[in-house]
């Protein structure tokens, strides 16, 4: 079945972490009332009375007319025609619970890089096959990104991903102006999985900078991440696609190499020498990574493509490898 956005689209976002609040800045700052699905009780009642999130960009400020915080998620979405999702990919499903209100007729936007652990399946395909959507009413909301730029103005550029090159546009209209410049996809499968291998890429990138390797091996560990992410996707899902763009290559650069990138953190923490349960305990924010990192090997064992990188963050992250040793053995396998 087709499905066209309409033109007075109200939108609704579902999450109250960093990058759900940035999103719900951008429509904000177009002028547009959008409805905010915030179940922490301490969040809620900071936006309804001062406008901030006191937890996640504190330092960003909403006007209150044109935002509408409720921990009611079926009134949130009963009042949507586009509900994005914002959440980390681990608690998902915790979020979606309450629902009761039906998606048949809403249009369903990702914003989330991850893999949806115990599914072993992205969001896209979660929500497909959990909520019956076609995937021609369901699309991605990407970057290359971090919440910590975007909510304070810095030029950032954003891609909007829907089968209907139509409806990626009505999705763009609501968050374009000001420094955000945006493109256009129609790539789902490719573009959300390598949202997602980006973040076991940039775990790697924190292990080897953690360990003391320096920029000149970065940039070969980078390459090759290159070259394991488009080989992958070419070989579980062959399509007319250019991985050097921003929203495949950008965004793994990004995520590897900048001070926001949570998955570089917990790779760093863990090459300083931190267990994996104490990297993860340190961490204040969802690094996607770690929960990337078991889904994908699930998933590639069907596929059987070859990702050394990958397999190395793995078996660090989940099989107890020594992290240094791992490393030598995956300098090995580069070029």
């Amino acid at each position: 079945m087709e499905y066209k956005i309409g033109t007075g689209a109200r939108c609704a976002v579902i999450g109250y972490g960093s990058w759900a609040t940035a999103i719900v800045g951008l429509l904000a700052a177009n002028g547009q009332r959008v409805g905010w699905y915030v179940r922490n009780p301490e969040v809620l009642e900071s936006l309804r009375t001062e406008g901030r999130n006191p937890r996640y960009l504190s330092d960003l400020e909403f006007d209150r007319d044109r935002i509408a915080p409720s921990d009611d998620l079926d009134g949130v979405v009963h009042d949507a025609d586009i509900v994005i999702l914002a959440t980390p990919s681990a608690y998902l499903k915790d979020f979606l619970a309450p629902l009761t209100v039906p998606l048949r007729d809403k249009f369903i936007v990702s914003a989330i890089k991850g893999i949806v652990p115990g599914d072993y399946q992205t969001v896209v395909e979660y929500i497909h096959d959990h909520y019956g959507l076609s995937y021609k009413q369901i699309g991605l909301f990407t970057g290359p990104s971090h919440a910590e730029e975007v909510s304070r103005g810095k030029l950032s550029y954003l891609t909007v991903v829907c089968t209907d090159p139509g409806n990626a546009q009505r999705i763009g209209e609501k968050f374009a102006g000001g420094n955000i410049r945006l493109s256009y996809s129609t790539d789902l499968y490719g573009i959300e999985y390598g949202a997602i291998l980006k973040n076991i890429y940039a775990l790697a990138v924190g292990l080897a900078v953690g360990l003391g390797y320096g920029d000149n091996f970065l940039a070969v560990l980078i390459a090759n991440s290159t070259g394991e992410m488009t080989r992958f996707l070419e070989e579980s899902y062959p399509d007319k696609r250019d991985t050097q763009v921003s929203a495949y290559l950008g965004d793994l650069l990004v995520t590897c190499y900048s001070v926001y990138s949570r998955n570089r953190r917990l790779g760093l923490l863990i090459g300083h020498g931190c267990t994996v349960k104490s990297a993860l305990n340190e961490m204040t924010m969802v690094a996607e990574g770690y929960f990337a990192a078991d889904c994908i090997r699930h998933i590639n064992a069907r596929h059987k493509v070859d990702m050394p990188i990958a397999e190395t963050v793995y078996r660090v992250l989940y099989e107890g490898a020594p992290a240094r040793r791992s490393m030598q053995e995956l300098t090995t396998k580069l070029i």
